[in-house]
């Protein structure tokens, strides 16, 4: 994400936590700081950009073939997974370095054996499915000139993807981001706000809209909430409950909140990422409730634990998707912790205090977010991640 402005983000006081709030276990933490059970989880590599090709053919150019590069989201539909390598695009959809200008998504199973893929022009940076419709939906460039795709993974390649352009200029003058289904909804991120205009927050930015497929394959926007909204803080201890105006410059990812979640269960959660914020909203009576949950470190995607299953990651710097296994701690929140990422890192990063990506255990009172504990893979440096349940 290129920012358009950076602030400091907000010391976190350090509060107990009733102990009947605790996580435990593998990956949790029994309060902010606190040591971690011994037991590793691991870490293996299970796609490889690197041994995957797509071809394309540069302006004026002939036909190229090169390996697939940059993962970042994920997504299943049903026991199918998919991943989005954006293969070198710019965040507007500028050609990478070589004259390409497509992201490819790419199908998979659980154990890594890759099925069909798909090339769409841009860089994709939102990624999710529909079952209901029966596709997956990808967003493209997330900081201007952005539209969105779906794929009917039963079609072909060349007939199963349909482009749409949204209705208007996009009123926070930026791109789009992350997608969630949400009660039957489909809500993305208003990414990138201030790219071509005023520089954020601003008032009139939304932050999330709701997007509806239409006719002549128009996606129309429909902003739910702003940049400026009013939230309640969430962070347990001294201001819990007070009314804050928000001021986010990175509206991020977001995701449905499972409704057997530690807290938040059933709500709408958008990762404002520079920000180090986390927001919840709750919409009903023609309105929506904002909570907002300051964090100790900048996180990109976000994990429910809420019982036995595996987590899939995908890893830039690798150019790999992984798994992670072990014994996770029901009720553990995880996320994919991006220091680099944060309003106040340093612009050469990584660096003395801003490490690379690193998975992490966050514990949604506090907002505290500790390292989790890995074997496996030293240089596992989390992106986007998937929890993928058990199938008892």
């Amino acid at each position: 994400m290129i920012l358009t402005a950076r602030r400091t983000a907000k010391a976190l006081a350090v509060v107990a936590v009733p102990a009947g709030l605790l996580l435990a276990g593998p990956v949790a933490t029994a309060s902010p700081g606190g040591a971690q059970h011994p037991a590793p989880l691991m870490v293996r590599q299970i796609v490889n950009g690197m041994r995957l090709h797509h071809t394309f053919t540069p302006q004026g150019g002939k036909p190229t073939t090169e390996p697939l590069a940059g993962p970042d989201d994920l997504t299943n539909l049903g026991n199918d997974l998919f991943t989005a390598f954006q293969n070198g695009v710019g965040s507007q959809g500028e050609p990478s370095t070589d004259g390409n200008l497509d992201s490819t998504v790419v199908e998979f199973s659980p154990c890594g054996h890759v099925m069909r893929q798909w090339d769409l022009m841009g860089k994709i940076d939102g990624l999710t499915a529909d079952p209901a419709r029966g596709v997956v939906i990808a967003t493209v460039n997330e900081d201007g000139n952005s539209s969105l795709y779906t794929i009917g993974p039963a079609a072909s390649a060349s007939t199963g993807i349909t482009h749409y352009t949204y209705n208007r200029p996009l009123p926070h003058n930026g791109g789009t981001d992350a997608i969630t289904i949400y009660q039957g909804r489909i809500f993305v991120s208003a990414s990138a706000p201030g790219t071509t205009g005023a520089p954020a927050p601003q008032p009139t930015y939304p932050a999330v809209y709701a997007v509806t497929l239409g006719a002549s394959h128009v996606a129309t926007v429909t902003p739910l909430f702003g940049d400026e909204a009013r939230a309640t803080v969430a962070n347990v201890g001294p201001g819990q409950g007070n009314q804050v105006r928000l001021a986010l410059i990175d509206p991020d990812s977001n995701s449905a909140v499972p409704s057997n979640a530690p807290r938040f269960g059933r709500d709408f959660m958008l990762t404002s990422q520079a920000d180090k914020q986390q927001i919840f909203a709750r919409f009903g009576n023609g309105g929506v409730r904002l909570r907002v949950l300051n964090l100790s470190q900048s996180v990109d995607d976000t994990a429910w634990v809420t019982g036995g299953g595996r987590l899939f990651a995908t890893d830039a710097d690798s150019d790999t998707v992984d798994v992670v296994t072990g014994n996770f701690a029901k009720n553990s929140v995880l996320v994919a912790v991006t220091p680099c990422d944060a309003a106040n890192a340093p612009a050469t990063c990584p660096g003395p205090g801003f490490p690379p990506n690193y998975l992490g255990v966050l514990n949604p009172w506090t907002g505290h977010v500790s390292r989790a504990l890995l074997a496996g893979s030293a240089q596992f440096h989390p992106k986007g991640m998937l929890f993928f349940p058990s199938r008892d």
